[in-house]
This record gives C-alpha cells, structure tokens and sequence, in this order.
C-alpha cells in the first residue's frame, strides 16, 4: 500500500479540509480529538470523504496543493458531493 495519503475530510459545519499524512485513521482521530489542525478544531466531529494515495511524498504534497487550490464546487464534484 501506498505510504503517503491526501485527504479531505467535511467537518460538523460543512465546510471540507484538505490534508496529508501518512496514517489516515490517526490523523483523523487527532483531528476529532481537537489536536488536529487549528481549522478543525472547532469544527468537529470530522468525517473522511476522499482519500488519494502516492508513493512518494512529493507526489502527495503536490496533489494537496491541487486540491487546495479547487473551488468549493470542484472539490464537492471531487468527493462526491455533488
């Protein structure tokens, strides 16, 4: 399996966070448990909607930067939201 992870989660108030690890169920629970990133922290509980997997981390920061960079309307067609 692929080491490196780009995921978006939706948070409690609806807004999506996009974000990189290379544990996905951990960096979830740290964020469900207020010691993930300062946006989330207020936003919780969060739940995963995409995950992309890459081999190399440069590859996977890249593609978090992409996703990033997406509309609200790009990103709800990206998960599946739309």
């Amino acid at each position: 399996m692929s080491r490196h992870a780009v995921y978006v989660l939706q948070c409690a108030d609806g807004t999506l966070y996009t974000g990189y690890t290379t544990d996905v169920d951990r960096r979830v629970a740290e964020h469900n448990a207020g010691e993930g990133a300062k946006y989330t922290r207020s936003r919780t509980p969060v739940e995963v909607v995409h995950v992309e997997r890459y081999d190399s981390r440069s590859d996977a920061m890249a593609r978090e930067y992409e996703i990033k960079q997406l509309s609200r309307t790009q990103k709800e067609r990206l998960v599946g939201l739309s």
